[in-house]
């Protein structure tokens, strides 16, 4: 039996549908029934009948604020997939967020070690890595360095890696993947999949930075693979760093513009209209209570180029990635679809 968290999300309701296909058991964690609508859709844009692999999967709902229903969960378990992570780039939700990702992380580990179950792929971020000063690209050996610049967000997953470090110290077995910005389909107004959302009717302003990208289906190939018998005792107690290609913001906007049929942005936005929007727009949320669009941090990312090196898997493994274009084309395809 293989345990899920964080099923409904981007990478989980990936993974849960990869790993029915390939014929195994699934218990997958969720938070309210209701959730399990956006798995739906996420299946339905694969297969033709999405109720038949729901009701496959033996759905818990709960989360990971007290071990002990987590060892009861994890009955008859063998391998955990951790994909639950809350994630904001507000300031007034950085206590919560570390809170709730460190802590919700230390009861999985604990209620695994109890349990027996000493096999673990844990789902990080590019964020719980360090920074080169000299633009080299980041790879899985830059240690992550406590610093004022760092996002909330960053801090949550460092210290909830380290918490499945201090679980291999114990004695469990673990896979740690590190993805860049994952792009894929989901819920078109939050993470990436807001990318899409917002340039389908045309944007003119791009901003100066870049990063890396992976798609999603990458990342839950990767994570499968890493973990399959035949290779996951070389890969254990590792971290593998997931990157296909690192592009500029004014190269992926032109991109996902240009499978819209819409011109690619043409003016650079300056720096200080973008602190003058992330200003306007937190006192917005401050009044309205209603989540930022840009915020502090959002602003500094996407005005910097950050490069990374995911050929470690590669250089391994013969892992391959999916080119970027691939998976602008696959998600802007099913946007398209359903607002058409």
């Amino acid at each position: 039996m293989i345990f899920v968290t964080g099923g409904t999300g981007l990478v989980g309701s990936h993974l849960i549908l990869a790993l029915l296909q390939k014929g195994s058991r699934v218990r997958a964690l969720i938070r309210a029934e209701n959730r399990l609508q956006q798995v739906r859709k996420v299946f339905s844009w694969y297969v033709t009948d999405p109720d038949i692999l729901i009701d496959q999967v033996e759905w818990v709902i709960g989360d990971l604020d007290e071990l002990s229903p987590l060892e009861s969960l994890l009955e008859g378990v063998d391998t955990i997939y951790h994909c639950a992570a809350m994630v904001s780039f507000e300031k007034r939700n950085h206590g919560k967020m570390i809170r709730n990702n460190v802590e919700g992380t230390a009861n999985l580990v604990d209620a695994a070690l109890a349990r027996g179950v000493n096999r673990i792929c844990h789902v990080s971020s590019v964020s719980a890595l360090g920074k080169t000063k000299d633009g080299d690209p980041v790879t899985e050996e830059i240690s992550w360095v406590p610093s004022r610049r760092n996002t909330g967000y960053s801090q949550s997953k460092f210290f909830s890696e380290a918490e499945v470090w201090r679980g291999v110290a114990e004695g469990l077995d673990a896979v740690v993947v590190n993805p860049s910005i994952i792009l894929g389909p989901g819920v078109w107004t939050s993470g990436s999949p807001a990318i899409f959302r917002l340039l389908h009717p045309g944007m003119k302003f791009y901003t100066p930075g870049g990063n890396g990208y992976v798609d999603v289906r990458d990342v839950v190939d990767a994570m499968i693979f890493l973990m399959e018998e035949e290779r996951f005792g070389l890969a254990k107690n590792q971290r593998y760093l997931l990157n296909a290609e690192n592009l500029t913001f004014l190269d992926l906007f032109s991109r996902i513009s240009m499978k819209y049929g819409k011109p690619a942005p043409r003016f650079r936005t300056p720096k200080w209209m973008m602190s003058v929007a992330w200003r306007v727009l937190a006192l917005y949320s401050l009044v309205t209570r209603k989540p930022a669009q840009i915020t502090r941090e959002t602003v500094a990312s996407s005005m910097k180029v950050t490069l990374f090196d995911g050929s470690k898997i590669t250089r391994m493994f013969g892992f391959k990635y999916r080119p970027i274009q691939e998976a602008i084309d696959h998600t802007a395809g099913i946007f398209t679809r359903e607002n058409s």
